[in-house]
């Protein structure tokens, strides 16, 4: 079967929606670089005349912005960042490598029945904000408010369905006949998974754990009502960014929102050679 020839008017339809699509990324990064005079300028300004960095500055130094006339922010984005950092990377790890556990339980054995993987899912079938209010009373309880092993478990316990979901049909796609086969050559059962199983659902393990950061790296709700002080996040310091003399800082939330774009691209640069055999490994079954 040969592909669809690309045609003008085909082509016209995707550059429209690539422009689209990446408006909103070209906006951010131009508001970023903005001085405070250029925030709310009307008409808007698109492309800055005069482009600075002390969007960036001001949100490790607080006091950087008060050249423009504009009061400095409460506090460094220094913890938000670390917090995110430690929180999303912990919370996808663990989320993974239990998710993949229960993913070969269910798929070589049908651990729990059929219909195990649907009531896993419908753990997040519950929108955030109808179970938030008991996590706090359950936090408050066992002392896990404003701690980052608190945030992490939410982290693990919100992610888990979908990362035992999407590995599990990585899994079943896999036939089980390699395995034996490995088991039969002498390894042992845990073994025939580590060193078989894993590496020939490389493309979808990765594909997932992206797809897991990304939740945990912008997850918003639980890290606002379970922490304070002591541990905060990107999404959280976000909010952060208003005074009462200036308003809303734009620019210096376009700034952290910029940064917080980095890691993400990052982690999709580097294992983009196993995206596109991750994201359809499993689709066609035997």
């Amino acid at each position: 079967m040969t592909g669809r020839k690309l045609t003008w008017p085909l082509a016209f339809v995707l550059f429209g929606a690539l422009i689209i699509s990446l408006f909103p990324v070209f906006w951010i990064v131009m508001t970023a670089i903005k001085p405070p005079t250029d925030w709310n300028a009307s008409p808007a300004i698109w492309v800055p005349s005069h482009p600075t960095l002390v969007n960036f500055k001001t949100l490790f130094d607080p006091d950087a912005i008060r050249a423009y006339g504009v009061g400095g922010v409460s506090q460094s984005a220094t913890n938000s960042v670390f917090g995110s950092l430690l929180a999303s990377v912990a919370g996808t790890v663990l989320s993974v490598v239990i998710g993949l556990c229960a993913a070969i339980g269910i798929s070589r054995y049908a651990n729990g029945g059929k219909a195990t993987p649907l009531i896993i899912l419908s753990g997040r079938m519950f929108p955030p904000a109808a179970i938030a209010v008991p996590f706090v009373i359950i936090y408050s309880n066992v002392g896990l408010i404003d701690t980052y092993r608190g945030l992490i478990a939410i982290y693990v316990a919100g992610t888990l369905p979908f990362s035992t979901w999407m590995l599990k049909s990585f899994v079943d796609d896999l036939p089980r006949e390699i395995e034996e086969a490995a088991m039969i050559d002498g390894r042992s059962r845990l073994m025939a998974y580590i060193f078989v199983t894993i590496p020939l659902i490389r493309g979808g393990l990765l594909a997932t754990t992206l797809f897991i950061f990304i939740l945990n790296w912008s997850e918003f709700m639980f890290a606002l009502v379970l922490s304070y002080s002591n541990v905060t996040t990107i999404p959280v310091q976000l909010a952060r960014y208003v005074t009462a003399t200036a308003g809303t800082l734009y620019g210096v939330q376009a700034a952290l929102a910029v940064l917080a774009m980095v890691p993400l691209i990052l982690a999709g640069l580097l294992i983009q050679s196993h995206l596109a055999r991750g994201m359809t490994f499993g689709a066609v079954k035997r």
